[in-house]
């Protein structure tokens, strides 16, 4: 099962990162590979969406309902799919402090993605793909975090 882990250093704040990663809706407007992300439940910790991810090279989208668990005195959030076209997906994000206004942002993932006859051609395409939304994902809440 394909695995994707993805450390960033952002030089802002712990609680400025975190709060800005949780705004998970907000993720399309910096990774291309995202059409969208839908926020259906939003209760304390627990956050419920809809993904839909878009593979370019061949028209194709990849849809996922999400619940993702925010532990606010942790710094952290396990994420899994609950239903959509993965076979599997889950993963975590954990958020430390590295110095006074420098944290450090790990997330990482597995995931399993089977298409029948055309299957492995998708599967290195997405994996790349995958790759670099996290990669830009994790880009992105620098940029942001580092300009609030």
């Amino acid at each position: 099962m394909p695995e994707i882990s993805v450390t960033v250093l952002v030089d802002s704040p712990l609680d400025v990162v975190y709060d800005l990663a949780k705004q998970v809706e907000r993720l399309p407007e910096f990774d291309g590979n995202l059409q969208s992300v839908t926020i259906l439940e939003r209760a304390n910790s627990r956050v419920v969406s809809e993904w839909v991810g878009v593979v370019k090279e061949f028209g194709q989208k990849v849809r996922w309902t999400e619940e993702d668990l925010w532990d606010d005195a942790q710094h952290t959030c396990r994420f899994k799919m609950i239903k959509g076209d993965f076979d599997q997906y889950e993963g975590s994000w954990v958020f430390s402090a590295d110095g006074q206004d420098r944290t450090r942002v790990e997330l990482q993932f597995t995931y399993e993605y089977n298409v029948p006859l055309i299957g492995p051609l998708i599967k290195g395409i997405l994996h790349k793909k995958t790759t670099e939304s996290a990669q830009g994902i994790m880009n992105a809440l620098k940029a942001l975090a580092e300009g609030a």
